[in-house]
Formats: structure tokens, C-alpha cells, sequence
């Protein structure tokens, strides 16, 4: 009979309360993944419209690493098996062009610093929330 107690749905529904507790968490992740990657597509239209200070494959490298950072945000967000690594991917991407962008806009290492450390938190953050982390209450 469908719909009552006893049913595989109900049993299904009853299981993953724990998973549901988790969505802020993931929401959390997600959200910042997808500003990061707006940010980071937005400062290289705005630094191409303002007249490029990097060279263009640089910009574009940005633009496509941002672009890849928003996708893999929903990817995140919806629990996507290997979402969490592309999304570490991205974010990787955009460490390595921030190295090189210090570089060029002679900034220094404090930059580079504070995009690591809201990269590592946003990837920690979604890997706290994903299902295949489970706590043991000793």
C-alpha cells in the first residue's frame, strides 16, 4: 500500500533526516563557490573594460575558471558525485592565477593568502555537509 507507514517512502523519508540537517551547511558552500566565481569573472570584465593591466589569456584564464567555479557550486549544492572535486579544481585555477597576478600587480602575498584561506574554508565547509561524512557520538 502506498502511502502508508509502512512503506519504502516513508522508511526512505525517515532515513535521511540526518542529510536534511546538512543543507545549510552545503547552502552555505555553494553560495560562496558561486560568489567567488562571480567575483572572479567580474574583476576581469572590469579590468578588460578599464584597460587590461594583465595579458588577455590571463583574463580569459580568470573568466574560465570563474565560470567553472559557478558551475561546480551547483554541482555542490545538489550533492553531484565529483562535484566537490571539480569545484577544488576551480579553485585551484584561481590560486594559480592569483600567484601570477600579484606578480604583475605587485600586490604581495597577503592576497594570495586571503583567497587560499576562503578557498580552503568554502571547500571544508561543502566537505562537512556531503553525505559521505559521517560522525560517530561516542
Amino acid at each position: 500500500m502506498l502511502g502508508t507507514p509502512h512503506s519504502e517512502t516513508y522508511r526512505y523519508r525517515a532515513s535521511t533526516d540526518n542529510v536534511s540537517q546538512r543543507r545549510p551547511v552545503l547552502r552555505f558552500a555553494s553560495l560562496g563557490m558561486f560568489a567567488y566565481g562571480v567575483y572572479s569573472v567580474g574583476w576581469a570584465a572590469a579590468d578588460l573594460i578599464r584597460g587590461a593591466r594583465l595579458e588577455l589569456w590571463a583574463e580569459l584564464g580568470l573568466v574560465v575558471f570563474g565560470a567553472l567555479l559557478v558551475l561546480a557550486a551547483a554541482f555542490v549544492r545538489v550533492r553531484l558525485p565529483g562535484g566537490l572535486a571539480f569545484a577544488i579544481g576551480a579553485l585551484l585555477g584561481l590560486q594559480a592565477l592569483a600567484v601570477h597576478d600579484a606578480v604583475h600587480l605587485q600586490t604581495g602575498v597577503t592576497p594570495q593568502i586571503i583567497r587560499a584561506v576562503v578557498a580552503i574554508t568554502l571547500a571544508l565547509v561543502a566537505l562537512a555537509g556531503s553525505p559521505g561524512v559521517e560522525r560517530k557520538a561516542r
